[in-house]
């Protein structure tokens, strides 16, 4: 299971606050709008619900995504099961 970070651009005001709280993943266009770059890596979890969680307008948000990989161990560990 992979974390990502999604973005309302409705809801979003630019303030910057989530950049500012992970520049690892999130940085600003020339408006000062948030540009979001990849998955969150477990590293970065901490920082990245700090991000969401200081998000005024609560634009912000971090969602689970299965991957295909996630898929296959899935289907591996039921094969695992029932043998």
């Amino acid at each position: 299971m992979t974390l990502r970070l999604r973005l309302d651009p409705i809801a979003c005001a630019g303030h910057g606050l989530c950049a500012g709280l992970l520049p690892e993943r999130i940085g600003l266009d020339e408006w000062g709008y948030p540009v979001i770059t990849g998955d969150v890596p477990p590293g970065l979890v901490r920082d990245a619900r700090r991000a969401v969680r200081a998000c005024p307008t609560l634009a912000l948000r971090l969602r689970r995504v299965h991957t295909s990989q996630d898929s296959s161990d899935q289907k591996a560990r039921h094969r695992e099961r029932d043998s």
